[in-house]
């Protein structure tokens, strides 16, 4: 049925196929959910520089962003405020498919919030996603975590031509 949320054993299929959905994941078996797949942390940066978005695409700005190290043992204090997360996966999309990101709920009950875009049918890529530590007293975050839950809709009609966006390509 068109529009609804794909289930783990058509997530399963498709990354299994031709043209994976989903690479790089670090436990498929972990990863696989219900109603959806879950993306883990690959890289965190902190905001650098400010950025700008104007009313056009030249007018856009991205802020710099500088990495920041795990330790040893794969953890990462974080300090209250904003960061940009790069996922491990790589998404795949067809044209018949776009999804959602929402956080999983471990990060909210801790004061961490997860803020995601559209992933649009025919996207491919390693995505970010903005992660906020509102919890004054900060987070620790282990390389690998599984943040958010990505969750797939089959389109009833595709797209003539599915997204070309500047983010195309991004983190391969």
């Amino acid at each position: 049925m068109y529009g609804n949320p794909l289930n783990r054993e058509e997530i399963a299929r498709l990354i299994a196929g031709d043209s994976p959905l989903v690479a790089g994941y670090v436990d498929l078996a972990a990863q696989l959910q219900p109603n959806g797949f879950d993306l883990s942390v690959g890289e965190v940066a902190r905001f650098a520089t400010p950025g700008q978005l104007g009313r056009s695409d030249a007018d856009r700005v991205l802020s710099d962003t500088e990495p920041m190290p795990f330790d040893g043992e794969g953890w990462l204090p974080l300090g209250a405020g904003p960061y940009l997360i790069t996922f491990n996966e790589v998404v795949n999309l067809p044209r018949d498919l776009m999804a959602l990101g929402r956080p999983r709920s471990s990060l909210l009950r801790s004061g961490v919030a997860l803020h995601t875009a559209v992933w649009d049918a025919g996207y491919r890529g390693r995505s970010q996603s903005l992660l906020t530590v509102h919890h004054l007293g900060g987070f620790r975050l282990q390389r690998d975590a599984r943040v958010a839950q990505l969750v797939f809709f089959r389109l009833a009609t595709p797209p003539e031509e599915g997204y070309r966006g500047r983010y195309q390509g991004e983190g391969l």
